[in-house]
């Protein structure tokens, strides 16, 4: 078996490991510790004193009041026992369900950015596979090494004001224990991070791979994603394989040293108590205390590979938490109530990554209520045009006028829903046609929803669907065809009523008669409208008021399409292309 290549190990897993219990109720928590460490304490001092009154052949009554005394001890320790695992089990969901809260919300405050570089897949894991394993751990471990801390330091307390010598030779074994231990967690941290960034890797494939079964298919690709895989999933078998065998010598260890550390209260206390210095009572209490001080440290290494792999999971979960959200609007910034749709782009250059300009000085105007057109070859900028309109993104240089006002004083949120969008792939949920519908604005009404779906022409499709309005989608429409989903996409964008529309090839890979019907639903939609189109095919932007032909992040020609084809420039070159490939 090869050692993967590996990443550093978690950088802050003592900074890890209390951020997560900074989510837990502590004061639930702490009650119940202290009791358990109370009468754990006081359980084995009571059993000593009882056998040395056996020894020494004092009253029965007071021996068998000391038994009593030592049974309910226990009982009540095993009592807050079931208590504390009662309430820690709560408290380990509630953490756990603030985590996943924090971090879901957290995702919808990144910008677009932010997901453009990661696999939904990858995400994903984070959200699943990561918080599962940081509930596990919580549920079973966590509990562990809180109780244990207490109980080690109330145990060794107790044994240095019975016998500093024994309780000094008790803990030889100490410095033992800390180098075995750190020699094991140098290796396992780096292989359990390993594993979880293998698993959320795997994961990303698997749902990129699901997602277009249909490219790998038609290209009988399927043997490379196979070998994909299986290279994958020999990268996570190798990180699994040794995380889990350096952190087995872990229980191997503590079982070694705690049977050493018995051996040695044993033997020196026995030769201890031949000379009088300590009483078998004590002994008796100190094999006691001293199980009782190595168990937690055994039940910390049983758990130890849990725990690594949790705090693994929690720091790529805080990964996300602290990463920086979407730029909060400037201070100037006020919302914008009536958009009348006025756009202008004055000398706007922008960059994904520094010193590779996506646009540059790029210049048109937009009267309200006009369509332009953004016609360019792939690459050219016309994507990026319209995420700098709804500030997905703020320009680095020159200024987008929005009705005579610069859009970086304008808040995101209320410019964001006075733009309606249907794009070439359209977006829809898990949920019933009707709710999908009224995604585009919330308050809307059931009469609103179903007037909507008639101007989109989509309500006569709804009704023949097995339970009309009350359909459930699933798998992003699955069930529907796709010219079925863009009319569904208007529909949804009708309601929310915009003042800025920006469609991308709404009309792409659609049957004719869909097409006339999507054509015409358009058409209502963006009457009255500021609208920008993403065209690729030529002939839909013909009566378009203002086309823009981008290329290489530049405008290198504008007009309307008679003007540009009296040019006889690039964009005519773009036309007569299309024309012949509609021919052959």
């Amino acid at each position: 078996m090869h050692k993967p290549q590996t990443k550093p190990k978690a950088k802050n897993m003592k900074g890890t490991l209390l951020r997560v219990l900074g989510y837990a109720n502590k004061e639930k928590t702490l009650l119940s510790w202290v009791l358990f460490m109370v009468f754990s304490l006081i359980g084995p001092y009571l059993l000593g004193v009882a056998v040395d009154d056996v020894i020494a052949g004092t009253n029965k009554e007071r021996f068998l009041i000391l038994l009593f005394g030592v049974i309910i001890v226990f009982l009540l320790q095993s009592g807050a026992l079931f208590f504390q695992n009662y309430w820690m089990i709560g408290i380990a969901q509630e953490i756990v369900f603030r985590m996943r809260n924090q971090l879901f919300k957290k995702l919808h405050m990144l910008p677009i950015s932010f997901f453009q570089k990661r696999q939904h897949g990858e995400l994903m894991s984070r959200l699943t596979n990561d918080m599962e394993n940081v509930s596990r751990t919580l549920n079973s471990a966590i509990i562990q090494v809180v109780t244990s801390t207490l109980t080690i330091v109330g145990t060794v307390a107790m044994m240095l004001w019975l016998s500093p010598l024994l309780t000094v030779l008790t803990l030889t074994i100490v410095p033992v224990m800390f180098v075995g231990l750190k020699w094991i967690t140098n290796r396992t941290g780096k292989f359990f991070k390993e594993q979880q960034k293998t698993l959320g890797d795997m994961n990303g494939f698997i749902e990129e791979t699901l997602s277009g079964q249909k490219i790998v298919k038609m290209y009988s690709q399927e043997r490379k994603v196979i070998g994909q895989f299986a290279e994958k999933n020999e990268a996570l078998k190798a990180s699994n394989y040794w995380a889990q065998t350096y952190s087995g010598f872990i229980p191997k260890l503590m079982n070694m040293l705690n049977n050493i550390s018995f051996a040695i209260i044993v033997g020196i206390g026995g030769i201890l108590a031949i000379k009088g210095s300590v009483s078998i009572g004590i002994i008796v209490t100190f094999t006691t205390y001293s199980r009782q001080f190595t168990r937690p440290l055994n039940d910390l290494a049983n758990q130890f590979n849990m725990i690594l792999s949790a705090v693994a999971g929690a720091e790529r979960v805080f990964q996300i938490v602290d990463e920086k959200e979407e730029q909060d609007d400037e201070g100037k910034a006020n919302p914008i109530e009536h958009l009348r749709g006025e756009i202008v782009f004055d000398q706007v250059g922008f960059s994904y990554d520094e010193g590779l300009a996506t646009l540059r000085n790029v210049s048109f105007q937009a009267r309200a209520g006009e369509t332009v057109a953004l016609v360019g070859p792939t690459g050219a900028g016309k994507t990026t045009v319209i995420s700098l309109l709804a500030r997905f993104y703020d320009s680095d240089q020159g200024t987008i006028w929005i009705d005579g006002r610069d859009s970086k004083e304008i808040t995101r949120d209320s410019l964001r829903k006075q733009i309606g969008f249907v794009l070439q792939d359209s977006i829809l949920f898990e949920s019933s046609v009707r709710e999908n519908i009224r995604f585009g604005r919330l308050d809307a009404t059931d009469e609103e929803v179903l007037q909507a779906a008639k101007e989109a022409n989509a309500h006569d499709f709804i009704t023949k669907l097995p339970n009309g309005y009350d359909t459930v989608l699933n798998g992003e429409g699955a069930g529907i065809s796709h010219g079925q989903r863009q009319l569904l996409s208007i529909a949804r964008a009708l309601l929310a009523d915009p003042a800025l529309l920006i469609l991308d090839e709404a009309t792409s890979s659609i049957d004719t008669i869909t097409e006339m019907k999507i054509i015409e639903a358009l058409e209502r939609l963006m009457k009255g409208r500021t609208t920008f189109v993403i065209a690729h095919r030529l002939n839909t932007i013909q009566n378009a008021d203002l086309i823009v032909v981008l290329k290489d992040g530049q405008v290198i020609e504008k007009g309307s399409n008679k003007e540009l084809l009296k040019e006889n420039g690039f964009y005519a070159d773009l036309v007569r292309t299309q024309q012949q490939k509609a021919i052959m």
